[in-house]
């Protein structure tokens, strides 16, 4: 392997390193929001008919 083999791959290892954490944490934030959503909606369709 030569020299300008190892920077590209260096250089792509570097990239991955950075993005893939940041995406899974985009993806797990987006996973989160829905769940806390979908609870919040249950809580108030609860407190909504005890109040009745």
């Amino acid at each position: 392997m030569g020299l300008r083999d190892g920077l590209l791959l260096t250089l792509v290892n570097t990239i991955a390193c950075l993005a893939v954490p940041k995406l899974l944490s985009v993806i797990s934030a987006n996973g989160q929001n829905k769940n806390t959503a979908t609870v919040a909606i249950a809580q108030r369709s609860d407190s909504n008919s005890s109040a009745m």
